[in-house]
């Protein structure tokens, strides 16, 4: 873990609010590559995940960007509540999202927040002499970040920029988008759950092959209430304990309880820190980090927020 103090918190839009972080000693930070996130310890023992918006070669600070969201679990009112020189205990970056290593044309898609991992990346791109095009999707011009940032940066014409209140000829055609991409190209895209689906079904519907599609969710869809949720139990294969997993309790919170430690850091399935192999038993995938391939294995689980369609799960731990 880092300590770094808040040197610096701008106003970028309409509840958005960046933060630079530097090492409280002075020294250097973490390398990064684009894409990647930091976890960010914050009061209350709330652990939230911010991706790095700043450029990936710069080692003297980090820049996150966080959209106040008051239905949020706390993380952004927490974050919003900070001010310079405040300290704060980060983890190294991770990245979850990262570019194809292959030099092909990078299709780059942020809806709203979502461009804070497509900036770096950018910023990657265009620093490495690789062809790329951003598209930014946001309601209106206050409700975007880094817009001065993007108009002035030295790759600012491949930048292209839609909103829901602007001239509809200017908003997002994302068939019209794709089709232009050369092929072979790569296509990524980060933002709500919504927008990231209908660019996904849009390059499904156009023949993308899916392993050129990359996304990255900031947080879980809401998941429908099932009135009917079942107990099942979980056997930790190294010891033999049997844990029962009751209704409206996660497997992560069960075996914490139990002194059984598992690294958790989302807590909505979309990051996955929690990952666990499965040795036995059908899960019930409630998590949006594993592919369709991957829930269709049943050989892994997430284990903040799934659960299991079989009666016991025997988990790799």
């Amino acid at each position: 873990m880092i300590e770094v103090q808040v040197v610096a918190v701008r106003e970028e839009g309409e509840h958005l609010r960046s933060f630079e972080l530097r090492r409280t000693d002075g020294g250097a930070l973490p390398t990064f590559e684009a894409g990647a996130h930091i976890d960010v310890q914050l009061p209350g023992k709330l652990t939230r995940q911010y991706s790095l918006c700043n450029a990936p070669h710069e080692t003297h600070r980090y820049l996150i960007c966080v959209l106040r969201e008051s239905a949020s679990r706390g993380g952004s009112e927490a974050m919003h509540a900070l001010a310079e020189g405040g300290v704060l205990t980060i983890s190294a970056p991770r990245n979850l999202f990262a570019l194809h290593p292959a030099p092909a044309y990078s299709l780059l898609f942020a809806g709203g927040i979502g461009i804070t991992p497509l900036i770096a990346m950018a910023e990657h791109l265009a620093r490495n002499g690789r062809s790329f095009e951003l598209h930014y999707s946001a309601r209106g011009p206050g409700r975007a970040a880094f817009l001065e940032r993007l108009r002035a940066a030295p790759w600012g014409d491949r930048v292209h920029l839609h909103f829901d209140d602007g001239p509809a000829h200017l908003r997002l055609d994302v068939a019209q988008a794709l089709a232009a991409a050369p092929d072979g190209a790569h296509l990524y895209v980060c933002g709500p759950a919504g927008f990231i689906d209908h660019v996904f079904q849009a390059a499904e519907a156009s023949g993308w092959d899916p392993a050129r599609l990359h996304r990255e969710y900031f947080s879980a869809a809401p998941s429908p209430v099932d009135a009917g949720e079942q107990s099942f139990e979980v056997q930790v294969a190294s010891s033999g304990e049997v844990h029962t997993i009751p209704p409206g309790r996660s497997i992560a919170q069960v075996l914490d309880e139990a002194g059984v430690f598992v690294p958790v850091s989302c807590e909505q399935g979309i990051c996955g820190t929690c990952v666990t192999a499965v040795l036995e038993g059908t899960p019930d995938h409630r998590d949006q980090f594993l592919s369709a391939d991957e829930h269709a294995r049943n050989d892994q689980i997430t284990l903040c927020c799934s659960r299991a369609r079989s009666a016991r799960l025997v988990l790799d731990l």
